[in-house]
């Protein structure tokens, strides 16, 4: 009797000490893998949050839009041949621009709705925007030479509000360790000249005493540097901005864009931009005081050829 109560006790004793010993061996390290999840969590989200990649700023239809999301700084009207400003004749298309201070391929893009910057047929009842003749602003292009980006805004000087429009890809000056810069396009701050050009097939002039065609070089539109304004590293004279050069096709005879060169350190020091880049921006700023803030930037972000 005495023997099987002894028996019967020293078999619930061993169940215990299974019991106890697979309780510390399974459930605590189940606990420990559940704390470190919890601490892993607000990494994973943090992680996610900074791989977002950043949305590109393009306000460039407000300029030409005739709905109420237009610029504060464009206005609509409406064509009529006959304008108290103007005695003796009809007025066309160029009176517009001259007297609203705004370029006729300004005016052509939001007549004909579309990037057309040529075409000027206008009939009576036609709306297009101008540039407010009342308001005072100035636009501005931040070049980043180490991104060949470069930022387009505008400042309105009655307000001193400051308005980032697009950012456009484009192509420096040609790599060089003696320039501070480190390519042949300068640093600083410089005002966009009046001096413009417009390039087509056939226009020749000389180019490094060379008689050339000029949107072998250019492209289709120019517009100078005219003068130094802050921490500039060499004179404006020579510089500008202007289109990407184009390459004449023998067999298809016809000039085709050079695209290769868009991004790269590749020209003279000049900023070259894409052929419908170039002509949006032309069309905008040539009547209103322009500027132009070239930045070396980030110093770990420069290479051979220019990020995109």
């Amino acid at each position: 009797m005495i023997s099987r109560r002894l028996i019967i006790y020293f078999s619930l004793t061993l169940l215990l000490a299974v019991g106890f010993a697979y309780y510390t061996k399974e459930d605590k390290p189940q606990e420990v893998v559940e704390k470190e999840a919890v601490v892993q969590k607000p990494n994973k989200v943090a992680v996610e949050s900074t791989s977002e990649p950043k949305k590109q700023v393009n306000q460039i239809r407000r300029f030409f839009s005739r709905g109420i999301d237009k610029f504060p700084i464009v206005e609509t009207v409406t064509y009529t041949s006959r304008v108290e400003w103007l005695k003796g004749r009809p007025a066309w298309i160029a009176d517009y621009a001259s007297h609203y201070n705004t370029s006729r391929h300004f005016i052509a893009r939001s007549l004909n709705g579309k990037e057309d910057y040529i075409s000027q047929k206008v009939s009576p009842g036609d709306n297009f925007n101008i540039l407010k003749p009342d308001k005072e602003v100035s636009f501005h292009l931040l070049v980043d030479l180490s991104k060949c980006t470069a930022k387009f805004s505008y400042e309105d000087h009655e307000t001193n509000e400051i308005v980032e429009i697009k950012t456009y890809p484009v192509g420096v000056g040609r790599k060089d360790s003696y320039s501070p810069s480190g390519c042949l396009t300068p640093l600083g701050k410089y005002k966009l000249g009046q001096k413009i050009a417009i390039y087509k097939r056939g226009v020749e002039n000389y180019f490094q005493n060379k008689k050339t065609h000029m949107m072998e070089i250019f492209g289709t539109r120019w517009i100078p540097f005219a003068e130094e304004v802050e921490n500039c590293t060499d004179s404006a004279k020579g510089y500008g901005i202007h289109g990407l050069p184009f390459i004449y096709n023998e067999e298809k005879d016809e000039y085709i864009e050079d695209i290769s060169v868009l991004g790269q350190y590749d020209s003279d020091g000049c900023l070259r931009f894409l052929e419908k880049d170039i002509n949006e921006i032309f069309s905008i700023v040539i009547t209103k005081p322009t500027y132009v803030e070239i930045v070396k930037g980030s110093e770990d972000e420069s290479s051979i050829r220019c990020e995109k």
